[in-house]
């Protein structure tokens, strides 16, 4: 089935275009196959990228948008991939990188081109486990930039994943988030204030 990726806020794209045809980002990104990409290079499948910041007990997760992401591919192959942010002035580039979540995300997506059910693809990280996934959302006519994990969406760890957790196997969020929530170091209770 054919994924249905959401629109990028046009500001953002535009910011990933001006940076590929700036030869002064490009050269002082820290992405060697960047600079020395042959052909034009050209950002496809934005995808917004979600933050977990919080589990609960129960596994319930709350999620922020915390920019989108763009694969930059040069010929057949994505070579790297450029992230946007929001500002107060609006969306605006934040960096060039590469590295291996590049080709995993590049083959996550493929994989979930072969499943039987239509999704909306994201990025959902999880920054208490090091952790990077592809959110497929089974609304694909939700709002790309909102929402949460529903129960029955998938999410399909991006290699390197934790130890213990495979890459590209895709789990329901009912199964996988209850795992992450053992898996996630409490935060530490904030210090109650003693008496002078």
């Amino acid at each position: 089935m054919p994924l249905h990726v959401p629109p990028a806020p046009a500001p953002a794209l535009r910011s990933v275009l001006t940076a590929l045809g700036s030869p002064t980002a490009v050269r002082e990104a820290r992405t060697p196959s960047l600079r020395t990409a042959q052909g034009p290079a050209t950002p496809e499948l934005p995808l917004p990228l979600h933050v977990l910041d919080d589990l609960t007990a129960a596994g319930a997760a709350a999620t922020r948008l915390a920019g989108w992401r763009f694969l930059i591919r040069c010929g057949d192959r994505a070579v790297a991939a450029a992230e946007t942010r929001l500002t107060p002035d609006g969306w605006a580039f934040s960096h060039f990188f590469e590295g291996p979540y590049v080709a995993s995300t590049e083959r996550a997506l493929r994989q979930a081109e072969t499943m039987q059910q239509s999704y909306q693809p994201r990025l959902l990280s999880v920054p208490g486990l090091y952790m990077l996934t592809l959110w497929l959302h089974g609304d694909c006519t939700a709002d790309g930039a909102g929402g949460h994990p529903a129960a029955t969406d998938l999410l399909v760890p991006l290699a390197p994943a934790p130890p213990g957790i495979a890459a590209h196997r895709p789990h329901r969020v009912a199964e996988l988030l209850p795992v992450l929530t053992h898996r996630v170091t409490p935060k530490p209770a904030p210090l109650l204030s003693q008496p002078a």
